[in-house]
Parts: structure tokens; sequence; C-alpha cells
């Protein structure tokens, strides 16, 4: 079996993102109508231009922050597995995994790593359900073919 024959797994976030980018979206539109009406108030304080631009770019900022945890991403393939959290992306080969886990109560799956080191692979989330179950499947069944290749 050659490595195109065994395949690829591509796993992201569903219900994360489903969250994340309406809010986002509610966040620049709120940040932008309260900037925009943002010029007197009863209190006698009066704000200026600069106030408005700033409210409307802190709304961009925490939209950007809120869109970061739609970043997940893990792909995996004979080579071995690329995992993209919200922060950072690193690339293990197979042979430097020991196993693909999802401990009972996790938030996410992991890789377990040599000297009871792990990586969380937040692209499989718990909150996805079904989505989650069938992401583990397809990486442990591609594992499997791996290591039947090499015996």
């Amino acid at each position: 079996m050659n490595a195109a024959a065994v395949g690829s797994v591509e796993v992201r976030p569903k219900k994360i993102r489903r969250v994340a980018i309406p809010l986002a979206v509610v966040l620049v539109v709120t940040f932008a109508v309260v900037g925009t009406l943002l010029r007197n108030t009863p209190t006698g304080v009066t704000f200026q231009v600069s106030d408005q631009v700033a409210m409307a770019v802190l709304g961009l900022l925490l939209a950007a922050g809120v869109m970061l945890l739609t970043r997940p991403r893990m792909r995996a393939d004979s080579a071995g597995i690329e995992v993209r959290n919200i922060i950072g992306t690193q690339r293990y080969r197979w042979e430097l995994v020991q196993a693909v886990s999802f401990p009972d109560g996790a938030p996410w799956a992991r890789l377990e790593l040599p000297e009871d080191e792990y990586v969380p692979i937040m692209a499989i989330q718990a909150t996805d359900g079904a989505h989650a179950v069938a992401a583990m499947r397809e990486l442990r069944e591609l594992r499997r073919r791996l290591d039947d290749e090499q015996d």
C-alpha cells in the first residue's frame, strides 16, 4: 500500500464556528453603532471623533479575538499529524505519536507523546458530538492503516 492509498484526515471544529462567527459580527456592529452614537452624554462628557474611532477599533479587536477560536485544525496523512490550535501549529511524525486519545470529561482530543507529554487537538472538541466521534474514528483508522503498512 502506498502513501496515497492510505489517505488523509482533516478536521475543524463545527459548533464553535457556528457561535463565534455571528458573535464576532455582533461585536463589530455593536461597537460601531455605539461609536457612532457616542457624542454627548447627560453627564456632560463630550466625546471626540478619536473616541468614536477607538470604539470601532475595540469592536474589531474583540471580534478578532473571538475569531481566534475558529482557528484550530488537525491534518493527518502518511507522514504525520499537524495540529493547529488557537496559537501555533506543530507537526509530529507518526513515530513520535504513541496514541491519539479522548479522555473522559476532556474538552478535546489529544496526542500522547513520549515521557508523559501530550498535545491538545482543539479541532476535535467534545461539544461537536458525532462530528468528534467520526473524526476520532477516521484518525484512528488512518493510524491503523499506517501501522498495517509498516508490518
